[in-house]
């Protein structure tokens, strides 16, 4: 049986919300100020996830796959759902449910909304132009300077979840999936581009994934 890999994704995503909210009551943390920052922060991304998906979705997750590697995928996304059981279970800090400073929680709702916007504009920027001119290299606009702005805004938003745990682990895990997923995914795009004259021009003048940096 084969099923669209975003499909998998999805739905990870869209329960997030909902798996947070469970934490939240296993643990008794309905108190927590910081467990209900993270649960608008992570939740809300859920559900703008799956909205992209449905307007203006990422060719990347359109393949189809078997249902063990979906599996598998989900297994993976669930390595983001650490800093939520860290802040409601407060397993590192002796079973206390981790309380963010105030500034802190203010930093990472920066860090997100920033995040967000980087995102999602770049990914319908892209969309939407593909639509209107097949075929073109896309070297303007949201990519003009960085060849995957929307990875650096994925970025963003998961560092602004990691640091609301107050804990390495959350990071350790988001290195893992940009070594694994994310940097793969931007040398193959680089190598498919470069069928396009003007691709070598583009990426002297552009970086790969941290704007102005790297």
């Amino acid at each position: 049986m084969k099923l669209k890999e975003k499909y998998f994704i999805d739905v990870h995503k869209g329960v997030t919300g909902l798996y947070i909210l469970l934490l939240m009551q296993a643990y008794g943390t309905w108190g927590n100020v910081t467990s209900w920052t993270y649960l608008a922060l992570h939740g809300t991304y859920g559900i703008l996830w799956v909205l992209k998906s449905r307007i203006f979705p990422d060719k990347t997750w359109e393949k189809n796959t078997s249902v063990w590697y979906g599996l598998y995928m989900w297994f993976g996304l669930t390595l983001y759902w650490a800093s939520a059981w860290i802040i409601n279970s407060g397993f590192f800090i002796g079973c206390a449910p981790v309380q963010a400073p105030p500034w802190l929680i203010g930093l990472c709702t920066s860090l997100f909304g920033v995040g967000v916007f980087l995102h999602f504009s770049a990914d319908m920027y892209k969309h939407t132009l593909l639509e209107a001119r097949p075929g073109e290299l896309i070297t303007g606009g949201m990519v003009s300077n960085c060849r995957n702005i929307n990875y650096f805004g994925e970025l963003l938003i998961y560092v602004s979840f990691a640091l609301l745990a107050m804990h390495w682990l959350p990071l350790v895990f988001l290195s893992l999936m940009m070594i694994i997923v994310w940097f793969p995914n931007m040398i193959r795009k680089d190598r498919s581009l470069a069928r396009y004259s003007e691709f070598s021009d583009y990426r002297r003048k552009s970086k790969l994934f941290i704007p102005f940096i790297y």
